[in-house]
């Protein structure tokens, strides 16, 4: 029960605070894995070099988060549980995320879609410069729908199975795959093991965040098909389930043609465009990101007591 107070205060403070910019973990997470990289990405061997990276990397973050924990909880109960849930806090970003999407949305709003390329260009990785109105949408809405998981439910949902240090544990996972899991010349081999253990921890919590998505917004037999249909039209095994859900939600086709660094990347579409991409949005997908994360905790929270009196 102890974990599922500190994620309700994480979310408190989440909420509050949104992503705290200076002393974050995730930046000394990174500066680690940018100094393994510099030293290790090398020579011979790079498939094990990136093995051993990853078991370092996601070593040393749970057991100092661990005993972080461990010795909060020994000096007090109410002390142990602020400090687990500052530790989760960190991890999550729900605040954050709808923030980006509303600063993509107002320039829309305005009518400057120079400003708005420039704000949806600092949360995707696509070339941005020539984009129109529906792809920038498109990108936002994108964004919102993998990152409800990747930044938000997956993080909960190993908190509410073993706590802030789990948590932890994941987002070192997630942050050795964003800085090595890349699928070029120089990360090939050396990110192998970074991507492919992303792809492991991510299973279950997107897969659980599609359903939970439709179920909570009582969605048709149709959603459920579009869901299953177009899952896994996406290069990621896991980022398809949460844009497939969301494109069955809002009624748009999401997926398709974007440029990176000039050269064009045609993938396959995800949904039905039922109607076409419009600012709004942005905003009801923001929506449906809130609704999930409160139906996430409340379901993660009433099986912990489950599990507790049961």
């Amino acid at each position: 029960m102890t974990h599922v107070w500190a994620v309700i205060m994480a979310l408190f403070l989440d909420r509050r605070f949104a992503d705290p910019h200076r002393f974050h973990p995730v930046c000394w997470i990174g500066w680690w894995i940018a100094y393994i990289d510099r030293h290790w990405n090398k020579g011979r061997c790079r498939k094990w070099k990136g093995v051993g990276a990853s078991f370092i990397v996601c070593a040393l973050t749970f057991i100092v988060s661990y005993a972080v924990i461990v010795i909060s909880y020994r000096l007090s109960t109410i002390f142990g549980v602020f400090i687990e849930a500052l530790i989760i806090f960190t991890s999550i970003a729900p605040t954050s995320l709808a923030k980006a999407a509303y600063d993509v949305l107002r320039p829309l709003e305005k009518g400057d879609i120079n400003e708005a390329r420039k704000k949806v260009g600092m949360i995707v990785g696509r070339d941005t410069e020539a984009l129109q109105e529906e792809e920038i949408v498109r990108a936002c809405v994108e964004t919102v729908a993998e990152n409800t998981s990747d930044g938000v439910t997956a993080p909960l949902f190993y908190a509410f199975i073993g706590g802030g240090a789990f948590a932890m544990l994941y987002r070192a996972v997630n942050t050795c795959d964003s800085m090595l899991g890349y699928k070029n010349a120089r990360y090939a081999q050396f990110g192998w093991a970074s991507a492919r253990l992303d792809d492991a921890f991510n299973y279950v919590p997107a897969r659980l965040t599609a359903c939970v998505m439709l179920l909570i917004h009582r969605a048709n037999i149709r959603m459920w098909k579009l869901l299953f249909r177009d899952a896994r039209n996406h290069p990621s095994p896991n980022s398809g389930w949460c844009e497939a859900a969301m494109a069955a939600l809002l009624g748009v086709q999401l997926g398709g043609v974007n440029t990176y660094n000039g050269v064009i990347s045609v993938r396959p579409t995800i949904g039905d465009a039922s109607v076409p991409l419009k600012h709004e949005h942005i905003k009801q997908a923001v929506a449906i990101m809130r609704r999930t994360t409160i139906a996430f905790t409340i379901g993660g929270s009433l099986l912990a007591v489950a599990c507790t009196w049961g």
